[in-house]
């Protein structure tokens, strides 16, 4: 096996469990906050602080630093990546802290505002997103160093530990919800735990410990890699430099990306009570396969790409690219049809009553829709940033975001929650179709995925009708949905190996 393909299956396994321990979280958060007003305000007050990290530590820093920070590691050696890499964490703590700080002082007339977070929420919901956001704004600090650490450890080649570190959130996450969130006890077997009462504001504590581990379980890996700290920023350093003039379009890639969560919750506020956490759960519940597949593959793919672009290696770039989409398409597309046809036990589980259960199912099956598209996104995005153009993702991506607002504004009336998760995958998908094509257009070549489409298709077609024929069985739901997409998957497995096995190779 390669040393591609290990990384990929390492990276995956450790995102499969992060995605268990997320759905487990879930369920516990669902049977104890249901589709409730105090809910909807707890998913709302994440938008912003999410938005401060994605745009300054999360995925906008990453995706500048890793390439520059490869070329550093190749060229020049450990002293000076990690010399810049020190300069730039500096920059990054204190515009992070700076920011939060004012977004702290600002929330309520942040939250309340016409075209801000949640304006048709009722005064006592804006008050409360308000005090959970600035609570938030303790953990997305420390989110933004864990972001930074992942970027470090990944432009070694180095992935266990930034996989693993989403677990050790989640962890974090459970004491809250298990602790400190519920007013009567959790009992498991003999085992009684402590009620501490805080109801969302146990939540939101439990997010702030997460993100200290999540910091913390990577820091060993800096040790490894024989990292030395500059007390230092100097934006006048090159490699500064090289990392802003990328990271700059990036922000704003990345702050189009932030404004569909912004704007849908905002449209969702003025739906029934309870929409806003349908889209939580329709997204997670999409995100699950998306992770495992699109994700893997696009951070293990990235200081891959941007090595061979490195070295002008337009081949080897065009022949890793091509595996991954083949291999993106004849996963995702089964998996798609499947999980939309036996999603309808899986959401039971949550414990919502008939019409929450009924709104979640269909904003589920909505997000499904763009499993595809996101999973092609997260390789094709990468494909830019490993060449250090950063303009072409950022044009696609505010194309994505304006036709997602005019989309969700116009199904939403008709179709609710749902009609946002319908929005969401018709602009992504159109996105990730767009970047592929110029790549496409650049390099050549890179269309050549008409045999993987020729049998995955029927594959999943037939897989989907033999799902679907299991569920007509008298037997419990979330057994049977279980068996049915196994057998699903079973089924279309030959028609698809020959993809698997070419990205295993």
């Amino acid at each position: 096996m390669s040393h591609f393909a290990r990384s990929t299956l390492i990276v995956a396994i450790f995102f499969g469990m992060e995605k268990v321990l997320g759905f487990l979280r879930q369920i516990f958060i669902a049977r104890q906050f249901g589709l409730s007003a105090e809910l909807d305000a707890f998913n709302a007050a994440n938008n912003l602080p999410d938005l401060l990290f994605a745009l300054i530590s999360g995925g906008a820093l990453a995706m500048a630093l890793i390439p520059v920070l490869s070329q550093y590691f190749q060229e020049k050696g450990h002293k000076a990546a990690w010399d810049v890499f020190s300069r730039i964490a500096n920059l990054v703590f204190l515009a992070t802290a700076s920011l939060s700080v004012i977004i702290g002082l600002l929330s309520e007339q942040i939250v309340g505002w016409r075209l801000g977070i949640a304006p048709g929420f009722s005064q006592t919901q804006q008050t409360l997103v308000a005090e959970l956001m600035r609570l938030n704004l303790v953990a997305t600090l420390l989110f933004s160093m864990g972001g930074l650490v992942i970027a470090g450890l990944q432009a070694n080649q180095h992935f266990i530990l930034p996989a693993l570190a989403p677990s050790m959130y989640d962890l974090g996450s459970f004491f809250g919800i298990l602790v400190l969130s519920p007013s009567e006890p959790y009992r498991f077997g003999m085992l009684t735990l402590p009620a501490f009462g805080l109801g969302v504001h146990g939540l939101t504590y439990g997010v702030i410990l997460g993100a200290a581990l999540f910091l913390i379980i990577q820091l060993p890996g800096l040790l490894r890699y024989r990292f030395r700290w500059t007390p230092a920023i100097n934006l006048h350093h090159p490699g500064v430099q090289q990392v802003l003039r990328l990271m700059a379009p990036r922000i704003l890639t990345v702050f189009f990306v932030q404004l569909v969560f912004i704007s849908q919750d905002n449209i969702a506020s003025r739906l029934v009570a309870g929409s806003v956490t349908a889209l939580v759960y329709g997204w997670l519940f999409m995100q699950v396969p998306e992770t495992l597949i699109g994700t893997a593959l696009g951070t293990v793919l990235l200081p891959t790409l941007s090595e061979h672009a490195a070295r002008r290696e337009d081949d080897a770039f065009r022949q890793t690219y091509l595996r991954a989409m083949r291999a993106i398409l004849a996963l995702t597309i089964p998996l798609a049809l499947l999980i939309a046809i036996t999603i309808r036990p899986v959401v039971a589980i949550l414990g919502f009553d008939a019409d929450g259960s009924e709104m979640v199912t269909w904003t589920v099956r909505a997000y499904m829709l763009g499993l595809i598209g996101h999973s092609i996104l997260e390789v094709s995005a990468r494909g830019f940033y490993a060449r250090q153009d950063a303009r072409t993702p950022l044009l696609a991506g505010g194309l994505a975001a304006i036709t997602f607002i005019l989309l969700a504004l116009f199904l939403s009336p008709w179709l609710g929650a749902a009609g946002i998760g319908l929005a969401n995958s018709l602009a992504y998908t159109g996105q990730a179709l767009l970047l592929w094509i110029l790549l496409h257009r650049r390099f050549g070549g890179l269309f050549d995925i008409f045999s993987t489409l020729r049998r995955s298709i029927p594959a999943a077609a037939v897989g989907t009708l033999i799902a679907w024929l299991v569920l007509q069985l008298p037997l419990p739901p979330l057994p049977l949905a279980a068996i049915a997409v196994a057998l699903g998957l079973l089924v279309c497995l030959p028609f698809i190996w020959q993809e698997i096995k070419g990205l295993i190779k």
